[in-house]
C-alpha cells in the first residue's frame, strides 16, 4: 500500500489524539501466543480414518488456535486476551476434492463436527466452534486445494479448487491474460469457496458481477453425496438452482470443494476518478441518478465528511511544495466553490474497459455529477480513496494497541430510504455512546455498491474505551441496537458478510418462519447426523426445534 512502510505519518497521529483523545505512550499489547491449549476432545478412530486415507492432519495447539475465530472485533479481542473457550481438536488439510468425500464419510461414522475453514476472513463469527459442543470439532483447512484444475478460453469460463486465496487466483489468471473482477476488501486472504459460502460482493461487481453471477458451477460435499449441477451452461430452467443452494450456506450444509467461474479478457484500461459533492445527500442523489442510467462503472463509491476527514489524515506528508497545493486546493473548495469543508462528501470512481469508452463513460458521469453540485477531484485521489478501503482493517488491529475499539458493519437499503437510514443509524449510535459515557468516539458510513434499485451502506464505529472493563461487550451492544435501526429504517442484516453467528438473532425475521422451515429442512436433508455444526443462520435456540419461530416467541 502507498502509506505501507512510512516511518511516520503525522497528520494520522494528530487525528487519533484529536479525536480519539489517546495516549500514544500507552500502547498495550496482546498477550504472547500461550504455552498451554485446551485438550482435544478425544477421537481415535476418526484420526485412524484419516491417516488411513494419507491426509494430512494435526492437533497441534498453536494450529488450533489459528483456526477458531475469524476476524470478528470479538474474534481478534480473545485472541489478544488469551480467554478462547473452545478450539478445534484437530485441523485436517486434504488436498483433494476425494478427500474431502473421504472425511466427511468419516466423520458421518465417527460423530466428528466439520467446520471448513478458508482464509479466517470471517466477521460474522462463521468459524467460531460452538462453546457448547461436546463432540470432537475438526476444522477442515481448503489451503492445500489451491490449484486451477482447467481454464475454457472460448467459453470464458475456469475451474478452480475452492481453497485458492482471491490474489492468487487472479495472479494465475492474468499470466494468461484473463481477470475474474471479483475483488472483495478481504481478496488478499479470503478464498474463492468462501465467497461462495457467503454471497461475497468485491468491488468492481458492476462491471464484473457479485459471486452468484459469476458462478457456473459447485461441486459440494455434503453427508448424503456430491451436490453439482450436471452441466456448464449459461443457464438452465430445470426447477429450482442447486447453486442458489450452496451459495450462502456458511459451512452449515456441506464442504464446497470445486468451483465453475466466469473469467473476462483483462481490460485495456483502468482508470481512477473521484468526485467532490456539497454533502453527503447530494452524493447519494447522484449515485442514485448514475444507476438508473446503467452508467455506473466498475466501482463507485460514496464517503461521508467523517470518513473523507480520517481518509485525509493518512496523507503522506510532502514537501514545501505540497504544503503549498493543499493550501491553494483549501481556498479553491471553500472561496471558489463556496462548500463547507465539514459537509463535502467524496465519490471514488474505478472505470475498467476499452480507452474510447472509459472516456465516454467518465463524460457522461461527470455531467451527471454537475447537476448534483459535483466536479472532478482527479484520478490520484480516487487511487487513493479506492486502495483506502483495503488500509481500514489493518487500522482496525493496530488501534487495538492504543485502547480503541472498532468495527464495520453493513446493509442493503432501497433508494428511497438510503438517506434516511444513515443519519438514523449514525443518530441511534450517538444515542447509545451518550448512554455509555463514550465521549471519543467516530461514526461514519460510505455507499459501497450500487444497483437498480438501491445500494450497499458500510458503517464504521470505533472509541476510546479507556477506563471501560468490558468494551468489546459495549462495542457488541451498541451494534446490536444500530442493527435493529438499519432493520427499522428498511435495512437489511447484510448485503455481502453473512449471517454467521453474530447476526442469526435477526434470521427468522428476515426470512420468516416458513424459510427458516425450509433450510432445516434441507439441513436435515443434506446432513441427517448434524455434522455441519457450525451453528450460523439459525440461532442456537431453534436448532433442534420445528416449532414456528412466531410460535416460540409467543410461548
Amino acid at each position: 500500500y502507498p502509506i505501507g512502510g512510512k516511518v511516520s505519518l503525522p497528520h494520522f497521529r494528530d487525528y487519533v489524539i484529536e479525536n480519539f483523545n489517546v495516549d500514544l505512550s500507552d500502547r498495550r499489547e496482546g498477550v504472547p501466543v500461550p504455552n498451554e491449549y485446551p485438550a482435544p476432545v478425544p477421537c481415535p478412530e476418526f484420526l485412524a480414518d484419516i491417516r488411513g486415507h494419507g491426509i494430512d492432519c494435526t492437533q497441534n495447539g498453536e494450529d488450533r488456535l489459528i483456526r477458531c475465530h475469524g476476524q470478528t472485533l470479538h474474534d481478534v479481542h480473545m485472541m489478544r486476551t488469551g480467554t478462547f473457550k473452545r478450539i478445534p481438536d484437530v485441523v485436517l488439510f486434504p488436498t483433494s476434492h476425494e478427500q474431502v468425500e473421504q472425511i466427511v464419510q468419516s466423520a458421518n461414522k465417527r460423530n466428528v463436527v466439520l467446520i471448513p475453514y478458508g482464509g479466517g476472513t470471517s466477521v460474522s463469527g462463521s468459524v467460531t466452534c460452538p462453546e457448547g459442543e461436546t463432540r470432537p470439532i475438526a476444522a477442515l483447512d481448503t489451503s492445500q486445494m489451491n490449484r486451477m484444475l482447467w481454464i475454457d478460453r472460448q467459453n470464458l469460463v475456469a475451474c478452480f479448487e475452492a481453497g485458492i486465496v482471491g490474489q492468487d487466483l487472479e495472479r494465475e489468471l492474468r499470466q494468461l491474460g484473463f481477470t475474474v473482477g471479483h475483488e472483495p476488501d478481504s481478496y488478499e486472504f479470503s478464498t474463492l469457496g468462501g465467497w461462495v459460502a457467503t454471497r461475497a460482493s468485491g468491488m468492481k461487481k458492476n462491471v464484473y458481477g457479485n459471486i452468484e453471477d459469476l458462478l457456473v458451477r459447485v461441486k459440494m460435499v455434503t453427508s448424503k453425496g456430491v451436490l453439482e449441477r450436471s452441466l456448464a451452461v449459461p443457464r438452465v430452467s430445470c426447477g429450482p438452482d442447486f447453486n442458489h443452494l450452496v451459495l450462502g450456506s456458511e459451512g452449515t450444509l456441506g464442504v464446497i470443494t470445486e468451483v465453475v467461474i466466469k473469467i473476462r479478457p483483462l481490460p485495456q484500461v483502468k482508470r481512477y476518478g473521484s468526485l467532490v459533492f456539497p454533502d453527503f445527500g447530494s452524493g447519494i442523489r447522484c449515485l442514485r441518478e448514475v444507476a438508473r442510467e446503467r452508467l455506473q462503472p466498475a466501482s463507485i463509491r460514496l464517503i461521508d465528511n467523517e470518513q473523507f476527514v480520517f481518509g485525509q489524515a493518512l496523507k503522506i506528508p510532502g514537501g514545501p511544495l505540497a504544503t503549498v497545493g493543499e493550501k491553494l486546493k483549501k481556498v479553491y473548495l471553500t472561496r471558489w466553490k463556496r462548500l463547507q469543508l465539514d459537509r463535502i462528501a467524496i465519490a471514488t470512481l474505478l472505470f475498467e474497459g476499452h480507452d474510447a469508452q472509459v472516456k465516454q463513460h467518465e463524460a457522461k458521469i461527470f455531467t451527471i455529477a454537475k447537476r448534483y453540485g459535483g466536479f472532478s477531484a482527479g484520478s490520484s485521489n480516487g487511487e487513493k480513496g479506492y486502495i483506502l478501503t483495503f488500509v481500514i482493517a489493518y487500522i482496525r488491529d493496530l488501534a487495538l494497541d492504543y485502547s480503541i475499539v472498532a468495527e464495520s458493519f453493513e446493509t442493503s437499503v432501497s433508494w428511497d430510504r438510503c438517506e434516511a437510514l444513515c443519519t438514523n443509524v449514525k443518530s441511534c449510535v450517538r444515542k447509545e455512546c451518550a448512554k455509555h459515557n463514550i465521549q471519543h468516539y467516530l461514526i461514519s458510513c460510505r455507499v459501497t455498491q450500487t444497483y437498480d434499485a438501491g445500494a450497499c451502506v458500510y458503517f464504521y464505529f470505533g472509541f476510546n474505551h479507556a477506563g471501560f472493563s468490558n468494551p468489546v461487550t459495549i462495542y457488541e451492544e451498541i451494534e446490536n441496537k444500530a442493527r435493529d435501526e438499519i432493520l427499522a429504517s428498511g435495512g437489511s442484516i447484510s448485503h455481502h458478510h453473512g449471517v454467521g453467528k453474530i447476526r442469526s438473532r435477526w434470521y427468522p425475521q428476515s426470512v420468516s418462519d416458513v424459510g427458516v422451515q425450509l433450510y432445516k429442512a434441507t439441513k436435515r436433508e443434506l446432513d441427517p447426523n448434524n455434522i455441519f455444526a457450525a451453528g450460523n443462520l439459525i440461532p442456537a435456540k431453534l436448532q433442534d426445534t420445528d416449532e414456528p419461530t412466531s410460535l416460540k416467541a409467543k410461548l
